[in-house]
């Protein structure tokens, strides 16, 4: 009898596990992904995550782990949809072109956020990065991401004479991630079109020099 009850058993945990999930995980994450770029991931509570992505905490947890997973998967996707794809879109640009053309979307996002998010991979750089080593280490290979894009371009452009020689494509592309970052923290406290424009104008001037 104890062994029909534990075999019983045994089959129920099996078709649960056999149970393919009742939702799709790209949509679960992009919710989370505005939560957690909302509210930042340490005022993101349980209760706001079930309520924005309308799964139970049962099933977040049985899907991603604890919030420090879903956190994590939902800054990966982050970057891939927000950044990877906006790096892949100007790198088929001329290289001068290709780092206009981001800076220009990162304008256009940072002056059209009305809840004034910021950059989710910034705000993670600024808000864990400082006292978690593995998010540092995450963030800082995702800023290099952005880095190498700058340095390619940089590179190219030297080559063909459409950015100056004058400078260290290193150092250019240093500088220029340097501004990305700062442009982005800027506008949730002040996102002023003169400002924001003005200060990558700056910037990309520095490559005509």
């Amino acid at each position: 009898m104890t062994q029909a009850i534990i075999s019983t058993a045994d089959d129920q945990v099996r078709r649960r596990m056999a149970r393919p999930r009742e939702f799709d995980e790209s949509t679960v994450l992009d919710a989370a992904i505005h939560c957690f770029w909302r509210y930042g991931f340490t005022s993101t509570s349980v209760t706001r995550l079930t309520d924005t992505t309308g799964l139970t905490a049962a099933s977040l947890y049985n899907a991603f782990g604890d919030k420090r997973e879903l956190f994590k998967r939902a800054l990966e996707r982050y970057v891939e949809v927000h950044v990877g794809e906006r790096i892949e879109r100007c790198r088929r640009l001329p290289p001068r072109e290709a780092v206009g053309a981001f800076f220009a979307e990162i304008l256009n996002r940072s002056l059209t956020d009305r809840e004034r998010k910021g950059c989710m991979l910034v705000n993670t750089a600024l808000e864990l990065a400082p006292h978690d080593a593995e998010f540092r280490e995450i963030t800082a290979g995702m800023l290099q991401r952005i880095e190498r894009f700058f340095l390619e371009c940089f590179r190219k452009g030297q080559a063909d004479g459409t950015i100056v020689h004058s400078s260290s494509p290193d150092g250019l592309a240093a500088h220029l991630l340097s501004v990305l970052m700062g442009v982005r923290v800027l506008a949730r406290v002040r996102p002023e079109k003169a400002l924001l424009e003005g200060i990558v104008s700056q910037a990309m001037a520095l490559l005509d020099r």
